[in-house]
């Protein structure tokens, strides 16, 4: 594994819009939109690539049998070389990589359902990813049903970009506040004079605006979260952009919510945590 320079970006730019799987995240860090880091197995002519989003999430694609690129990934991926202080959560494209992966982590892998709490050390973890697909007239219906807060939704500023508590939070998928406000879009709810909703834009492009949402857990199941992605999603639909919703099965607050706002779940991939 050799990790490629920014400037050396574009070279995998085209391998990467061949991947058929939801790639934005991916994309967002190879088109400079965020910093993020690349890794291929050879930085001349790469034919397999490795994308990481600061968010931790991660794209294995290109070529599945490079050995020698896949016995440093596996070190990688178990955190050998102990440098990440954190999981990742990787998709892997196109299928043959899901069989290679079989192969390569059959001594160190366990299905999500069988795995301690907490053991995160020495193991990949299976779990599914969903991708959805927005269905318009199912939406339009069940917005009928969102009931609006006291306190409407206010345009998501600097002061929700960082004060907004959690983990899928803007800060997370995008440099600083200023960069949020000039290339994203979000919403904030308050509750009782407190930041308790946030649905942005985790990323935007080629038409797509893919959805990140947080909700403070003192403010949940108060129907914050389906009401304050229903004004992303309007906004969305009013700029000509396709609402984009990812998630993994095994979240059901967020499997859950998507179905709630009209979304269709059309794809399980594997899903990968790998080691920290």
């Amino acid at each position: 594994m050799k990790e490629l320079f920014r400037e050396d970006y574009p070279k995998i730019i085209d391998a990467l819009k061949a991947v058929k799987i939801n790639n934005l995240f991916a994309r967002a860090v190879v088109e400079n939109h965020v910093s993020g880091r690349v890794y291929v197995n050879d930085i001349n002519n790469p034919t397999t690539f490795y994308v990481v989003h600061p968010y931790g999430m991660s794209l294995l694609f290109g070529k599945h049998d490079n050995q020698e690129f896949n016995q440093a990934f596996k070190k990688y991926a178990l955190n050998k070389n102990g440098l990440r202080d954190s999981h990742e959560w990787m998709q892997a494209y196109p299928e043959k990589w899901d069989s290679a992966l079989q192969q390569l982590f059959a001594d160190c892998s366990i299905k999500s359902s069988e795995n301690e709490p907490n053991q995160t050390k020495n193991i990949i973890e299976f779990n599914t990813r969903v991708n959805f697909k927005f269905n318009p007239s199912k939406y339009l219906e069940l917005k009928k049903g969102i009931k609006i807060p006291r306190i409407p939704a206010i345009r998501t500023g600097k002061k929700e970009f960082e004060n907004m508590q959690g983990t899928v939070i803007p800060l997370n998928f995008w440099d600083n506040a200023n960069d949020f406000l000039e290339n994203a879009i979000g919403y904030s709810t308050y509750y009782e004079n407190e930041l308790a909703c946030t649905a942005y834009a985790s990323f935007i492009m080629d038409g797509f605006l893919e959805l990140g949402m947080e909700t403070v857990p003192k403010f949940r199941g108060k129907g914050l979260a389906r009401y304050t992605c229903s004004r992303l999603i309007d906004y969305s639909l009013e700029n000509g952009h396709e609402p984009v919703w990812a998630c993994r099965l095994e979240n059901i607050g967020s499997y859950k919510l998507a179905q709630k706002l009209g979304f269709d779940d059309v794809l399980h991939i594997p899903y990968y945590r790998l080691s920290k």
